[in-house]
């Protein structure tokens, strides 16, 4: 692995060059006053930036080099609560197996999208700070045994959903008192992750001078941990709806699009304009 970073691991400023190998990215940092007149507003090298095969966000640097052992790790403790929400581990027999497997497979895309979710969040916040730290392992080592907790209420839940769109016998036959049990269950899970990601964001904010992050980067780590939040939030207003109602608790997780869209509208607008006078003060 040698010349894979430049810097002996230490964090770039703005005025030190550094080299990722294209498994994540190249981008060259430099002062910006002296920036050259093609480079970006954070002072990226345009050139850079749409290198081919190069995965960037437009407004953030990332600073995570080579996969981390925590990253990996991650990475297999997904892939293994994948691996639980498997519908069948065995080839169907009959016809009227398969049925059941087939019938199956809507419940196990629901939960695979929601940990698809999760998975990405984190690996976008490991790839954006490249944070290793006793505090952000701790807090990664709790998402992912939350994550290994909740495989089993997840795929009940979305199973007992889509039986009752189909029409079909809901598992167990849950009573009002158990769907409220349960719900409240898997509410309590979907806060809880997304709360741990809102504290993640807030540590690397804590370290956005030591880390050097721009005016830009900064509002962008604003903008996840509020996503974060709302998320949360969403969680937790199921959480007391399943109390009463849990017929209707599920119906609060469709606010999340809407709510999503206005936020990202806002804030992204808000960004484009400070990535605009960003560009100009530094033109001028």
């Amino acid at each position: 692995m040698s010349g894979f970073l430049s810097t002996d691991l230490q964090l770039p400023t703005a005025s030190r060059k550094w080299t990722i190998n294209p498994m994540t990215e190249n981008a060259e940092i430099v002062a910006a006053a002296g920036a050259p007149s093609g480079a970006s507003p954070l002072g990226i090298s345009s050139a850079h930036q749409t290198a081919p095969g190069i995965v960037v966000e437009k407004y953030f640097r990332w600073r995570g080099g080579e996969i981390t052992r925590l990253e990996a790790f991650g990475d297999v403790i997904f892939g293994f609560a994948i691996t639980l929400l498997v519908v069948s581990l065995e080839v169907p027999h009959s016809y009227a197996e398969l049925m059941t497997d087939v019938r199956g497979f809507l419940p196990f895309a629901a939960c695979f999208a929601q940990l698809v979710l999760i998975w990405r969040t984190h690996y976008r916040f490991s790839r954006r700070y490249g944070l290793e730290d006793d505090y952000t392992a701790l807090l990664t080592m709790i998402l992912l045994f939350l994550v290994l907790f909740y495989v089993y209420p997840l795929k009940f839940v979305f199973t007992a959903l889509f039986a009752q769109i189909i029409g079909s016998n809901i598992p167990g036959n849950l009573g009002l008192h158990e769907a409220s049990v349960l719900m409240r269950l898997y509410a309590a899970g979907f806060a809880s992750v997304f709360l741990l990601f809102v504290l993640m964001y807030a540590h690397a904010f804590r370290l956005r001078r030591d880390l050097a992050l721009n005016p830009i980067e900064i509002q962008q780590t604003k903008l996840s941990m509020q996503e974060n939040a709302l998320l949360a939030l969403i969680g937790a207003a199921s959480f007391v709806v399943a109390i009463r109602a849990p017929q209707w608790a599920g119906w609060v997780y469709a606010l999340i699009g809407p709510l999503m869209w206005i936020h990202g509208s806002i804030f992204g607008k808000r960004t484009r304009r400070l990535a605009a006078s960003l560009d100009s003060a530094r033109q001028g």
